[in-house]
């Protein structure tokens, strides 16, 4: 049950363009004893088609601007391609805390940085 509603957590969020890794993430390190990588890979896997209903409805609301969009695109699966090398060279103890460090310092910018602007 607890997978079911940490799914339907990530979800919305992931659905909201925050990213549902946030929360799922976190919460698979939690709940299960897998390695970091593999977490990491479930989130990714999860968010295709979270990812693939909340594009559509972006398209349809005309919030997506294709000629910004593409050239992100394509640097985005280059250096997705390095960032999964990369990861497989990471200890899984030493990744955890690098993505608790980012998280951290992503809390922190958010509530001190954010209103600022």
């Amino acid at each position: 049950m607890s997978m079911i509603i940490l799914g339907f957590l990530a979800g919305i969020i992931g659905g909201m363009g925050i990213g549902g890794g946030t929360i799922l993430i976190p919460g698979l390190i939690f709940l299960t004893n897998f390695k970091q990588q593999t977490i990491q890979s479930i989130n990714l896997i999860s968010f295709i088609p979270v990812a693939i209903v909340a594009l559509i409805i972006h398209i349809k609301n005309k919030n997506v601007i294709l000629k910004i969009s593409l050239p992100i695109i394509l640097f985005g699966l280059l250096g997705s391609w390095a960032g999964s090398r990369l990861a497989l060279t990471i200890p899984s103890a030493s990744l955890r805390r690098l993505f608790g460090i980012f998280l951290f310092i992503m809390g922190t910018y958010e509530i001190m940085c954010k209103d600022k602007k």
